[in-house]
């Protein structure tokens, strides 16, 4: 896997769980708290933290071509 790819794969996996996450807190805070506020720091936390696992254990996995 080249550089590029992972890099492409790590912005995709970022977006992904950057929306997830926020709409999580989002409804949490809704439901539970009964206010529309969302939680940006562990948002970003979990994004950034799953942006570089997901596709690093991905591309340990595959095997080179």
């Amino acid at each position: 896997m080249n550089f590029r790819k992972l890099l492409i794969e790590s912005a995709a996996v970022f977006t992904a769980a950057l929306i997830v996450s926020v709409m999580v807190t989002l409804l949490w805070n809704l439901i539970a708290h009964r206010g529309g506020t969302v939680d940006w720091e562990s948002s970003f936390r979990f994004a950034i933290a799953f942006g570089i696992i997901l596709p690093w254990t991905g591309m340990r996995r595959r095997p080179e071509k």
